[in-house]
């Protein structure tokens, strides 16, 4: 009776899987430059963390002051959902612009999955200890690779989007 009940579990999670899997390629081959830079949140902003944010690397704010600057989790979270929005259009850019340096996004593909594990040990770091000081050094180090990868990303868009700098830049 059981295997029976398992089987069908089983065809019913790899139906559900594939499923899903069809919906998102079609999603990211429905993409556009538009519609990735509206999927972006400008709810808030790393500019208040970086003198140079989109143009150049680095910050210029020590980690307890980019805790602060970033409002704590919000931030965190922006930065975490917003990396996957600059992954997506790394791999646009890849698939839809010819010249594009394959090492470029490679990069912005490691620092998007970088940002995605600090944010979510900080985020869990957050929850049983507050703003320790673990905390804002991996909340620091995902800012920092997020500045990285915003300066990256506007370098590609320049690059090979030059009519979308004014709205990336808006955007972010």
């Amino acid at each position: 009776m059981m295997i029976p009940l398992l089987q069908i579990a089983v065809v019913a999670a790899v139906v559900f899987y594939l499923g899903r899997w069809r919906r998102n390629v079609r999603r990211r081959n429905a993409q556009t430059w538009e519609t990735l830079l509206a999927r972006l949140r400008p709810d808030w902003s790393a500019r208040e963390l970086s003198d140079h944010f989109l143009w150049k690397e680095g910050l210029s704010a020590t980690p307890e002051d980019a805790w602060k600057r970033m409002e704590g989790p919000k931030g965190l979270w922006v930065m975490y959902q917003n990396a996957q929005v600059l992954l997506e259009m790394a791999n646009y850019a890849a698939t839809h612009c010819e010249g594009v340096d394959r090492l470029l996004i490679e990069t912005l593909h490691s620092d998007a999955m970088q940002i995605r594990l600090c944010v979510l040990m900080a985020l869990v770091q957050y929850a049983f200890t507050q703003a320790s000081e673990g905390v804002r050094i991996n909340a620091f180090r995902a800012a920092s690779i997020y500045t990285g990868m915003a300066a990256r990303m506007t370098q590609l868009i320049q690059d090979h989007a030059a009519m979308m700098v004014p709205s990336f830049v808006a955007a972010m």
